[in-house]
């Protein structure tokens, strides 16, 4: 199989993600302003949810830029990782429906934890496929980013038991280490070029 159709389809599967997410959004009965009140944490949710959907898909295309050829072990770990995004609808939904209550708030962040784990395993597995002098390991090098992230998820999924508004501040501020697209591995590829 050649990365193109891997490509192809981790990027119908999230934009499919996302499209839930959205669907997940009734409108309203009434049709007073007052009438959107009861949505705003539904898309608090989903606006933070499409924030992490969308870095995760910038993130991947770098990530499967670098890939040169795809084999079994990178076909199952995309499929992992996608698995694990394939969740965020529901937590999104459950976390919104029911405003930011604990139980949602700790599966939302379960859910973005091991999502970013399956990612940290997709780029192992890519590396390990490329070999010792791969471009993603030269680019990802440390990954201060991905460790201080994974810490930050567990802060927010212990803290979601006491204090959930200082959980979601936890999962908002990886997202925004995330916005500004990670340039590591971009850089490596104008290099070569």
């Amino acid at each position: 199989m050649n990365k193109g159709r891997l490509e192809a389809f981790s990027d119908g599967v999230l934009a499919i993600i996302i499209t839930i997410m959205i669907l997940e959004i009734k409108a309203p009965e009434g049709h007073e302003f007052a009438d959107l009140k009861p949505l705003i944490p539904k898309f608090l949710s989903y606006i933070l949810s499409f924030i992490y959907v969308g870095i995760y898909w910038n993130n991947h295309h770098y990530l499967l830029h670098s890939l040169s050829r795809v084999n079994g072990k990178v076909l199952w770990s995309n499929l992992h990782f996608l698995f694990w995004l394939s969740l965020i609808p529901v937590s999104t939904a459950w976390m919104g429906e029911h405003n930011f209550e604990k139980a949602a708030m700790t599966m939302y962040g379960v859910v973005l934890l091991l999502s970013a784990i399956s990612y940290i395993i997709l780029q192992y597995t890519i590396m390990c496929s490329e070999g010792k002098n791969s471009a993603l390991r030269k680019a990802l090098n440390k990954d201060y980013k991905g460790k201080i992230s994974l810490v930050l998820y567990v802060i927010g999924i212990v803290t979601a038991f006491f204090n959930q508004w200082v959980s979601g501040a936890a999962y908002f501020t990886v997202a925004m280490l995330w916005l500004i697209p990670d340039k590591r591995i971009g850089r490596i590829f104008s290099s070569n070029e």
